[in-house]
């Protein structure tokens, strides 16, 4: 977008444009989560860090949604051209989209005003308009755990994983379903703004900032029994002391239970092993750390429970795809404040 744009100041900030597109059918929640999620947000002096638009297929109007009542949408697909993240809802009548994996003429034509590098995302079954669209070939992409097998059927190019809450492959990210949506949404601006202004999001929306594990712990099964144990003191306890060497038979001890036992009860619970479950929790505390303090790289490492800055070095990389160096460059001076005032991340 050029500096024309109405939306920049005289300073030449301009904040990152959201085009949410709503399709017939949309889930109501669905559709309110960027707009809560990404208009929260603000600078140090107050301005909006993103703006965030809804648009149709068609001139500006109403959009029915699955439920008795429509929304408008006050932009047409022209939007889609001025967008920095285009946002792609769940709707119920994808028609021959969900039959087939094809687009109409019109949602073709809507898509192709996208500009090239522009980021996409998806909330639930709205992975389907990316993937026949052909942004997923050959790459990662989740939805709707009951919905997985069938889309992957309609689309065997895609790698789909039906494990995770959400999948950030670079210019492109899909969420599981619904409430997963919040998830990735967070997610988007932890990515963008740092760990303390989505902590500060959370907080004010009354959501966890980060939710443990995957959508194996929304799959239906049986009732367990009440009295059956469950792992959610060995977890407290692990977080009470990253910081330590931690091993598995530790753990299973806080719940008197044999470590099989404790890590088949973990998974069932989490969606990721007693393992996983702790390089990740070590990773967020420290982009914590990295963000709100000025200890040395070596501290934050043993801080985090990694021992080593090398080791450290190595689990940013994988989950980040950055160094602690470069992570603590991009978001440090951000980080302190939100809003205008100081803030803290969340336990």
């Amino acid at each position: 977008m050029d500096s024309a744009d109405p939306a920049d100041s005289a300073d030449g900030f301009r904040p990152h444009r959201i085009v949410v597109l709503a399709l017939d059918g949309l889930l109501p929640f669905e559709l309110g989560i960027p707009h809560r999620i990404f208009g929260r947000p603000k600078d140090a002096l107050g301005r909006p860090l993103y703006e965030v638009v809804t648009c149709s297929v068609r001139p500006p109007g109403p959009v029915q949604t699955d439920a008795d009542f429509s929304v408008y949408a006050p932009h047409g697909p022209e939007a889609l051209a001025q967008a920095d993240t285009v946002i792609v809802p769940a709707s119920y009548e994808l028609g021959p989209l969900y039959d087939e994996g094809v687009l109409t003429d019109e949602l073709a034509a809507a898509l192709a005003l996208i500009r090239p590098g522009t980021r996409l995302a998806s909330i639930c079954t709205g992975v389907y308009v990316l993937a026949a669209a052909g942004y997923l070939d050959g790459r990662p992409a989740t939805t709707h755990w009951a919905d997985a097998e069938r889309f992957q059927r309609l689309f065997p190019k895609i790698a789909v994983d039906a494990d995770v809450l959400f999948i950030d492959d670079g210019d492109v990210l899909t969420s599981a379903g619904v409430a997963a949506g919040i998830d990735l949404c967070l997610h988007m601006v932890r990515r963008d703004h740092g760990t303390a202004v989505a902590n500060d999001v959370a907080r004010r929306t009354v959501v966890p900032p980060h939710r443990d594990g995957g959508q194996a712990q929304y799959i239906d099964r049986p009732v367990p029994d009440p009295q059956q144990a469950t792992t959610t003191a060995a977890r407290a306890w692990a977080l009470g002391r990253l910081h330590e060497p931690i091993q598995l038979r530790d753990m299973a001890a806080q719940e008197s239970m044999s470590v099989r036992t404790f890590t088949r009860r973990f998974r069932e619970e989490t969606g990721v092993s007693p393992g996983q479950w702790l390089t990740q929790q070590r990773v967020e505390r420290a982009r914590h750390l990295l963000e709100s303090t000025g200890l040395s790289v070596d501290q934050v490492a043993r801080d985090a429970g990694f021992g080593t800055a090398q080791s450290m070095r190595q689990h940013l990389q994988a989950a980040l795809g950055v160094t602690p160096t470069a992570y603590r460059r991009t978001f440090r001076t951000t980080a302190g404040r939100v809003d205008g005032g100081e803030v803290g991340a969340l336990g």
